[in-house]
């Protein structure tokens, strides 16, 4: 199985970087059976974050035909709407460390990132999995209208003027796509992941090695539907 991680300006690192070393990690417990890399829309370079100008180099480009499953993560930046402060202020349309995250996660829109990922969820055969506001990403390229999916529970608002489906859940797998809620929960994501597509073997022993226990149930429109409480 051969993961992508999107890398895209504003990026949120704990987003792209905890779900990667546990799927690293999870490529070394099965000897191979899982492999990971960085990638953008544009191909190789630099990618700074949206914390602190961290840079990530992503040493591929996202390619559909060539993932098994695409990882996006969410962004970094100030909390709010753009409109909260004078235009002034932001930088008048400039990118800055200190972007608004709404507006990091519509950028993605002025990129090849929309028609790579909807190539990627319609293939049956490719996983499209998120973390945080990625899943965002998604909703406002359209793709998530119908879908079961959560994100940071600051983003559930927008998330549902999208159409999406929201549930209120730690990990929400809606068969082709899985997303994550908040920042910490690309842990959880990715050893959720290691257990689907290789065994739970391998993400306890992950698990173990990180010395972190998952949180919170996985949320499958499986089973009865609950009454009212």
């Amino acid at each position: 199985m051969h993961i992508q991680v999107v890398l895209y300006d504003g990026f949120d690192p704990l987003d792209a970087i905890a779900p990667y070393e546990v799927l690293y990690a999870g490529g070394s417990a099965s000897d191979g059976a899982v492999t990971v890399e960085l990638v953008t829309a544009e191909g190789p370079r630099e990618v700074i974050s949206g914390t602190g100008g961290l840079t990530l180099r992503a040493a591929g480009a996202l390619d559909p035909r060539r993932a098994d499953m695409i990882l996006v993560p969410g962004a970094s930046g100030r909390v709010g709407e753009p409109g909260e402060v004078p235009e002034e202020e932001v930088g008048a349309g400039e990118w800055r460390q200190d972007e608004f995250i709404p507006v990091l996660l519509g950028r993605t829109l002025t990129t090849e990132l929309p028609a790579l990922l909807k190539q990627a969820m319609d293939d049956p055969d490719t996983t499209v999995a998120t973390v945080c506001g990625g899943s965002l990403v998604l909703a406002l390229a359209g793709l998530l209208e119908g879908r079961h999916a959560t994100t940071h529970h600051m983003g559930l608002d927008m998330l549902d003027a999208t159409g999406a489906h929201v549930v209120r859940a730690r990990i929400v797998d809606d068969g082709d796509l899985v997303t994550g809620a908040g920042v910490t929960s690309g842990l959880d994501l990715g050893l959720y992941l290691l257990e689907r597509e290789v065994g739970p073997r391998i993400a306890h022993a992950v698990e173990e090695l990180f010395s972190h226990e998952r949180r919170g149930t996985v949320w499958r429109a499986q089973g009865p539907a609950p009454t009212a409480l």
